[in-house]
């Protein structure tokens, strides 16, 4: 691997690790090669510090819509990195950057898949009277058009094959790079959990519940709080997340059934007190390109239960039974309820799941994650040498 340190500028709107998975996907890799090269942030929201970076507020003049914002992003960034940076790495739907790191499904994908027919003809008429479209579809084509003089990273299995369905042409410039974590630090002790409890305030007795995620309702929250009502009374659920939608689900737990049982935390910076807390992870998502949170929870030596790989990107690397259980269907409460308690009352599966969780975290390592932009960013840096 080239020892050249370059200078690499990273875009990312929102920088702060209580955003979502590709928010806390940048930070990770910005802290995992801060030494190696010269790294540039250029963000919108800036709630991060590390040695050796330098950050760069990039104005915002226009909140709403967003659509308007996001252009004026990918304007903003293009100007400021034009010239002096060997790489510029994007993790936003903007036409420039040499490496365009996808962390949801296109746009495309979104709105064309499965179309056909009439379907088809009116999700065109939807789009071409929509600026908002119009502008979201403008910028991931000018971003995947030109793959031959850049490198595109998926970060899942699923993501690479949603990618390639709406822009074929991109397949052989494409590979996936998913999450990793730093450290494989175990199950919490009894001591360290009864801690880590006092500390977040949630009761030092009981079976805890762990649901890690910004959008409650993307995330399965509403199918999880029923399967909450059909556990035993000493079960509880620690939510953790966007804390703007804490109000309109705290009134669904006002219910006999779930009285004092339910603690939303709001976002933290800090999650090792929140999982060395939890006796499992509970992971109904609708939809998740990846799911770092489950990674996560398997490092820290906690069973996991989440969808499966039609909902959620891990999952196509997991074993039923064997590393995770997994969802068919994630919005029935019975049979969520029923694999929580599985994963709490079963000796020899909880075993099992925490053992294996625990080798598929150590198997994803930032480390290796970083080692493989490395070898992308040195491949651009040389190709832009061989050209000047």
């Amino acid at each position: 691997m080239s020892k050249r340190r370059l200078r690499i500028a990273v875009l990312n709107r929102q920088f702060s690790v209580t955003g979502g998975g590709a928010e806390r996907y940048s930070i990770a890799l910005v802290e995992k090669l801060a030494e190696q090269h010269d790294i540039h942030v250029f963000a919108q929201q800036i709630d991060h510090h590390w040695p050796g970076v330098t950050y760069h507020r990039v104005s915002r003049p226009i909140s709403r819509p967003r659509w308007l914002n996001q252009l004026w992003y990918a304007t903003a960034t293009w100007w400021a990195t034009r010239k002096g940076f060997d790489v510029v790495h994007s993790h936003e739907n903007t036409w420039h950057g040499n490496v365009q790191t996808m962390h949801v499904p296109p746009v495309k994908y979104n709105l064309f898949h499965g179309k056909s027919g009439v379907a088809l003809g009116v999700r065109w008429l939807k789009v071409l009277t929509s600026p908002r479209l119009l502008v979201y579809l403008w910028l991931e084509w000018r971003r995947l058009y030109m793959f031959r003089l850049r490198s595109i990273v998926a970060t899942s299995g699923s993501l690479l094959s949603q990618t390639i369905e709406v822009y074929p042409d991109c397949r052989s410039g494409i590979q996936v790079l998913p999450p990793g974590v730093d450290l494989v630090p175990g199950a919490a002790e009894a001591d360290q959990k009864s801690m880590a409890r006092q500390r977040l305030g949630l009761p030092l007795t009981g079976r805890c519940v762990l649901m890690v995620g910004n959008d409650y309702r993307k995330k399965g929250l509403l199918a999880l709080l029923g399967a909450m009502s059909q556990l035993p009374t000493n079960c509880y659920l620690a939510v953790v997340g966007n804390p703007s939608q804490i109000p309109q689900f705290k009134a669904l737990t006002k219910v006999p059934e779930l009285k004092n049982r339910v603690f939303f935390l709001g976002s933290r910076k800090e999650m090792n007190d929140v999982y060395s807390a939890a006796d499992c992870l509970a992971h109904p998502t609708l939809e998740d390109t990846f799911a770092m949170v489950v990674l996560e929870a398997m490092a820290h030596g906690l069973p996991v239960v989440v969808s499966d790989e039609k909902y959620c990107g891990i999952s196509a690397l997991l074993a039923h039974e064997v590393d995770a259980l997994l969802l068919e269907n994630p919005t029935i409460s019975g049979a969520l309820a029923n694999s929580i308690k599985r994963v709490l009352e079963d000796g020899p599966l909880h075993e099992r799941l925490v053992k294996n969780g625990m080798a598929f975290a150590n198997n994803h390592r930032w480390k290796d994650v970083g080692d493989g932009y490395n070898k992308i960013y040195n491949a651009i840096a040389n190709q832009t040498r061989k050209c000047q």
